[in-house]
């Protein structure tokens, strides 16, 4: 019996510091990877288009390769996922997996504007553990890690609570927002903000109440931001309520809402009764 106890708390052991030793990994990494993004921002970079209309700079492939460098050299047994990357299904093998958005919000970052991200995730079979999100323009540091609760620069971050709806207060596509409005009148969305991760991050810090996602994000979009929301006293999932799952083969994600927990349950109610078409 003592050396199961002793086995079992070597395991326990060993994990905590596994997870010490990715935690200061990934802040420094991302952390680098925003000050190469800062440095290239708002010069003149080769830019084209991938698929129908997504952009990718030159920028976004030099972030890309730091990340992969950095992560993978120390974490070789990690899967990765990036949208920069060629996808390689080994990765559904891992039971660890990087995944990994080098700029998130190309379109705003080759316009010149400031609302862009470095969005990275650790995740563990379909969740994740650790996420960070850097706004390298603002210096706004997202950080989280299950069960660790959520930090913008190292401060303590919380979603807002209860159920009401302040339209000013909400991000998404409005015409998926407005099937909230049980009024007459027009309603006034917060300012778009280019970036999807950043969105969700300006919910967990109480900035936003809700944030929405139209169909078609990817895991990289998403996996950071979601669990910095869960560990901020908020809850993000499918507009059904389904939790998501990450490092599946289909990296592609429905309407998803983001909010507090009380919130959260009073949208997914909502569409519960009025579903979508």
């Amino acid at each position: 019996m003592a050396d199961v106890s002793a086995g079992r708390e070597h395991a326990r052991s060993s994990f905590r510091d596994r997870v010490v030793r990715d935690a200061a990994l990934l802040t420094r990494t991302v952390r680098e990877a925003g000050a190469l993004a800062r440095s290239m921002f708002r010069t003149e970079l080769k830019n084209w288009t991938k698929g129908a209309s997504s952009p990718v700079s030159e920028a976004d492939i030099a972030v890309n390769e730091l990340l992969e460098s950095r992560l993978r050299s120390a974490t070789p047994d990690y899967g990765w996922l990036s949208e920069e990357s060629a996808d390689d299904e080994a990765r559904l093998g891992k039971p660890l997996i990087w995944i990994v958005d080098p700029i998130d919000g190309t379109r705003g970052y080759l316009a010149g504007r400031e609302d862009w991200c470095v969005s990275v995730a650790l995740v563990e079979d379909t969740s994740p553990v650790l996420a960070a999100v850097f706004v390298p323009v603002s210096d706004e540091f997202f950080f989280a890690s299950r069960g660790g609760g959520a930090f913008r620069n190292d401060v303590p971050i919380r979603a807002t609570p209860g159920t009401g709806l302040d339209f000013s207060r909400i991000a998404g596509p409005k015409p998926l927002v407005e099937r909230l409005n049980r009024g007459p009148g027009e309603i006034s969305l917060y300012p778009r903000i280019g970036s999807l991760a950043l969105r969700l991050c300006r919910v967990a810090e109480g900035r936003l109440d809700a944030a929405f996602a139209g169909g078609q994000s990817r895991d990289w979009d998403l996996a950071a931001a979601n669990l910095i929301v869960q560990e901020a006293d908020g809850n993000m999932t499918a507009l059904s309520g389904d939790t998501i799952l990450y490092n599946r083969r289909e990296v592609t994600h429905g309407v998803l809402v983001a909010a507090g927990r009380e919130r959260h349950a009073s949208i997914v109610e909502h569409f519960r009764n009025r579903p979508l078409p």
